[in-house]
């Protein structure tokens, strides 16, 4: 029986939405399968091209060149010229579609599929507990490495480490770093490039990443970095490092107390925890206006929140929030802390904390 307050206009407002909803699903989609196969990439050099042309340029099969443009003409992402029958990437687009524009979005659609490929998974857990575990997800460390190399590292000399004022000068002289979650060490490895005076360090619970880590700093000739395979709630070390970070690593650990506790006791007395994690607040009611607010929620899902519960940890998601953030980080021993932003990063939060 319908509510008797049921409004006809609000409904088919709403449903009207969905269809949108369902068009930008699709579309997330088709992008993801387009920087993948570097499409963005062959349009944003070519004229107004045919299918053909297009699909020779990109080594591609046609057939399906020409269905993938069908979604992205009607996705209004690719113009269509119906008298010659051919596409043009506009410049506009190609800025935040290709690794050499502004920002890569295209490669960010990515997590689209791979978050939708454990879905089975998911649902079993909303009926039994649990989580699903990081050796479910294919290709998320290669993805998230792409998406570090453009969030985190191509930002880490012009906005990151000036955030902490004489950074760059200790660095210079030579100071001892250590990355916690370090992933496949883009970080470290950028560092250890721009200040061979310092000695650098990543941790990271993932023996792929790591291994990666490895070849990369290797085939570099890098001898001021070294990654290790570590659980990174048990670090082990004793004021040992004059800078830790952690980029977008807390939220998804299963122990992030004993994580957090693991770093203050591995940071000298006068030195500086430099963290990005992911921005808004511990409220829902605080973000319904935070951009990106449901992407997030479903990433932290989907990922954050049950890799976490997989291995019966406490399942913070990416979505705890900058309160929950400071609280605990002054828990762990940090009892001097600063929240940042970056005019260029409306996803994350960048907490600047010391011991003293």
């Amino acid at each position: 029986m319908k509510d008797s307050n049921f409004n006809p206009e609000k409904a088919e407002a709403f449903s009207e939405s969905l269809i949108e909803v369902l068009n930008k699903s699709a579309i997330a989609l088709a992008l993801s399968i387009g920087d993948r196969c570097g499409l963005f990439k062959v349009l944003a050099d070519l004229p107004a091209s045919t299918s053909k042309q297009i699909a020779d340029a990109a080594d591609l099969n046609e057939r399906y060149v020409r269905e993938w443009l069908g979604a992205m003409v009607t996705g209004q992402v690719i113009n269509y010229f119906p008298e010659t029958r051919t596409y043009q990437l506009p410049a506009e687009h190609a800025a935040y579609l290709t690794d050499e524009g502004t920002y890569n979005f295209a490669s960010s659609m990515q997590f689209i599929p791979i978050m939708g490929n454990v879905e089975d998974k998911l649902v079993r857990c909303f009926e039994t507990g649990g989580g699903v575990p990081y050796s479910a997800y294919t290709r998320f460390h290669e993805v998230m490495a792409k998406e570090s190399a453009q969030t985190t590292v191509a930002a880490l000399g012009p906005f990151i480490l000036p955030l902490v004022p004489g950074l760059k000068e200790k660095l210079a002289v030579g100071i001892d770093v250590l990355d916690v979650g370090c992933g496949a060490g883009r970080a470290m490895i950028e560092l250890a490039k721009n200040y061979p005076n310092s000695r650098f360090a990543g941790y990271d619970f993932s023996e792929k990443s790591i291994g990666c880590a490895k070849t990369d700093a290797a085939e570099l000739g890098l001898v001021n970095v070294r990654f290790e395979v570590r659980d990174a709630a048990a670090i082990g070390e004793t004021e040992a490092y004059d800078l830790i970070t952690s980029f977008d690593a807390i939220h998804d650990q299963a122990k992030p107390a004993a994580m957090l506790a693991g770093i203050s006791r591995a940071l000298r007395p006068d030195g500086v925890y430099l963290v990005q994690d992911i921005s808004g607040s511990s409220y829902l009611e605080k973000n319904l206006e935070l951009p990106a607010a449901p992407y997030m929620y479903t990433i932290s899902l989907t990922h954050c929140m049950t890799v976490s519960l997989a291995y019966e940890g406490e399942g913070l998601g990416a979505m705890w929030g900058e309160e929950k953030c400071v609280e605990m980080l002054k828990d762990a021993g940090f009892t001097n802390v600063t929240v940042d932003h970056l005019d260029h990063d409306f996803i994350n939060n960048y907490y600047i904390a010391r011991k003293v």
